[in-house]
């Protein structure tokens, strides 16, 4: 009797020792099943400006080396503007649904205004409980760290290291690139003779190298190539406004590179997928060659040039090399894809507009399960279309302007739900040659089967949900009544 209770004894000891060994501060072990995600999406930058996709004026040799070794997409749109693409990838929803269909920057406008953990889906939240973990470094903007210090965290990110955005009052948080101002766990401060960008790529390589052997989501919103024109640690002496940019791209993809570089020193780069993209084109006052002609910065349009980003996917042994794929996708289904990827589930109390591209990134399938992609909005003339009302920050249009395409045309919608303009993008580059004109029957298909799903949109827009924050004296003041003042 007494050797049975030893050996029992021995048994629950023994496996106690390997719970401990395999779960013991609450580390899971490495799966190869759970691939590591580095997402980098650049602020403001066309393709006109990425040699892999036939820019003339540049050379990005370390994101042309990802494109050729990896999957690069013709077909993959984001929002005109900043805060309505950052919203879509965040949320998996477009602008119509999430409700920034404008430009909103939190931190310099106010006014209560937030992305509201408890009322909208969250990528990092859903990476985070399928057992990632989880930091972000770069741009954020759609909350101010001074009214909601741990945003971050309430968002999903273990860790982070953040520009705050221009916070209204305060000088010192205007500086991203040089003596930049920074929000971290540990609060905000200036980085005196540092430059952005070197802080937030170190960031994330020492939490790649703390985290190497647990699987990682990493979102990396660089500052760069957005104004103001600005010198780079590699090109100092330059002044003039195209010298800067030419110098920012660089760095940009010297930026690429290093974090590259790094996954291959930690021996994680054949389980990490790589996806890089953009915000929106480039702004209007630079303009690039490309493919011979020249593409004036598209930033506010819902012309190509605005919206049709480069979108590259990389991972050795995994994400097929060398390819490239008419396949649509936008921004609206990276969440669903890293779900995917993640092995994890999407959480059922949202409606969700996204669709998994994991497929085509695996080399499963030579196409995405979308017929078609849409943008909508922009700040056209340079104003932005939302307003603070008595409820909240509202936008200017019930049912905003916006484009729907597919492979092959593109359908441009006005602000009162009609059909304004059918382009074949193939044959018109410019987009300058309204189908719609034509009496004929020239892309007559492809229009109705745009149109028949412009139909199925809602009537009306939803504005930003959220509870606001309380007030702050540099809130922007009321200046609209609300719903009444709506077009």
């Amino acid at each position: 009797m007494g050797n049975h209770n030893n050996k029992i004894l021995s048994t629950a000891i023994f496996f106690l020792c390997i719970s401990h060994f395999i779960f013991g501060n609450n580390k899971l072990p490495p799966s190869h099943d759970m691939p590591n995600i580095l997402f980098i999406l650049v602020d403001d930058l066309g393709k006109e400006w990425v040699s892999a996709y036939g820019a003339e004026e540049v050379e990005t040799p370390k994101i042309d080396e990802l494109a050729e070794t990896g999957l690069k997409f013709e077909n993959f749109y984001s929002a005109p503007v900043c805060t309505p693409s950052r919203v879509s990838l965040f949320t998996g929803q477009y602008p119509f649904r999430h409700g920034w269909v404008n430009h909103w920057d939190v931190p310099r406008s106010g006014g209560g205004v937030n992305y509201d953990w408890n009322l909208n889906p969250g990528i990092a939240r859903t990476m985070q409980s399928a057992g990632y973990r989880t930091a972000a470094a770069g741009k954020w903007q759609v909350n101010d760290f001074r009214v909601q210090p741990d945003a971050m965290k309430h968002h999903g990110f273990d860790d982070w290291c953040m520009w705050t955005g221009y916070e209204t009052g305060n000088p010192p948080s205007a500086e991203r690139y040089w003596d930049p101002y920074i929000h971290t766990t540990e609060g905000s401060k200036t980085y005196k003779g540092q430059f952005g960008e070197d802080i937030f790529s170190d960031f994330l390589i020492d939490f790649m190298t703390k985290n190497k052997d647990q699987p990682m989501f990493l979102y990396y919103a660089m500052c760069l190539t957005h104004t103001p024109f600005t010198s780079t640690p590699h090109e100092p002496d330059v002044v003039e406004k195209y010298d800067c940019h030419k110098a920012m791209v660089r760095y940009m993809d010297f930026i690429v590179g290093k974090m590259v570089k790094a996954l291959d020193d930690l021996g994680l780069r054949g389980n990490t997928i790589i996806m890089f993209t953009t915000d929106n084109g480039t702004v209007g006052k630079i303009t690039g060659k490309m493919n011979g002609r020249m593409v004036q910065g598209g930033k506010s349009r819902t012309t190509e040039n605005g919206i049709c980003e480069p979108f590259v996917v990389n991972c050795p042994g995994t994400v097929p090399a060398g390819k490239i794929t008419d396949a649509l996708g936008d921004l609206t289904d990276i969440f669903p894809t890293c779900a995917e990827l993640a092995g994890v589930s999407m959480p059922k109390n949202y409606v969700f507009d996204g669709v998994s591209l994991a497929d085509v990134i695996r080399g499963e399938s030579n196409d995405s399960p979308r017929e078609w992609i849409m943008s909508m909005g922009g700040d056209r003339g340079g104003s932005s279309k939302a307003k603070l009302s008595e409820n909240g920050v509202e936008n200017e249009y019930r049912f905003r302007d916006r484009v729907i395409r597919n492979k092959e045309y593109k359908l441009f919608v006005s602000s009162d739900r009609k059909p304004e303009k059918l382009v074949k993008l193939q044959t018109d580059a410019e987009e300058k040659v309204n189908l719609l004109d034509n009496n004929g029957s020239i892309g007559q298909l492809n229009f109705e089967m745009l149109w028949q799903t412009v139909l199925k949109f809602p009537k009306q827009d939803n504005d930003p949900i959220y509870v606001p924050t309380p007030a702050q004296v540099w809130d922007e003041k009321v200046k609209v009544e609300s719903q009444i003042w709506k077009k």
